[in-house]
């Protein structure tokens, strides 16, 4: 990864800024790196009696995709007694698609009267390879139903919150649902984009996955379409 990075015929990735006068900055862990260009130079693995941060270096070895440096930490994880954990991906994405909706609305004994409002359709796609975090993910939305739950690694939602404006009557006969998450006891309605990935940055990081890249804005968490998480 690090010869790809300056190769001439590479385009300039995203984590790569160039800062003047032939310097560069890498968008990684500073003190990781120290280690990484320690086992380059000595082509060993040395790290400081009690070095408690393995996963980390872990990661950053995956990033520059030094095999030889992944394979020394299983070995010495596994001369510590302590098993590596699975690696697995988790990825969501969600998408809004907004409808106008037309309904009678009833003003009197004999009056009716013809009223539009805007309702917001989600849609959201999940895909794990970890089958437990899958299977938390899908507890955590309350699914039951084979329509909304898939088999393999997909897991697929589509909900509509109802706006106060239209009557529930109409609501129902569009055929639309709404979506809830939690417990009987802590159960709301997932009225957005925010509710929904704050739920499933909840149920990563209960199984141990790391945020490894937002998009489209790395500074609006909870705005965005589409969160990808790792575990090394």
């Amino acid at each position: 990864m690090l010869g790809a990075m300056f190769r001439a015929d590479t385009p300039m990735p995203a984590s790569l800024n160039s800062q003047g006068d032939g310097h560069y900055f890498i968008d990684r862990d500073g003190k990781a790196f120290r280690h990484i260009l320690n086992f380059l130079r000595l082509g060993r693995l040395d790290l400081p009696c009690g070095y408690g941060e393995t996963a980390l270096l872990r990661a950053e070895a995956d990033f520059y995709q030094i095999r030889p440096l992944l394979d020394a930490l299983r070995e010495l994880e596994a001369s510590r007694g302590t098993p590596a954990p699975t690696a697995a991906l988790l990825h969501a994405d969600v998408d809004v698609s907004p409808r106008l909706v037309h309904f009678s609305a009833r003003r009197g004994p004999h009056h009716y009267e013809l009223s539009s409002v805007q309702v917001d359709t989600f849609r959201a796609n999940l895909f794990c390879t970890d089958s437990e975090c899958l299977g938390a993910l899908r507890a955590r939305f309350g699914v039951a139903s084979a329509d909304r739950a898939e088999g393999g690694p997909h897991f697929r939602l589509e909900w509509a919150p109802r706006p106060q404006e239209l009557p529930e009557v109409e609501y129902e006969r569009l055929g639309l649902q709404p979506l809830w998450t939690g417990g009987p006891e802590m159960r709301r309605e997932v009225v957005g984009t925010p509710t929904f990935l704050e739920e499933v940055l909840r149920v990563a990081l209960e199984h141990g996955f790391r945020l490894d890249s937002v998009f489209p804005d790395p500074e609006d968490l909870l705005n965005s379409r589409s969160l990808r998480f790792v575990r090394h």
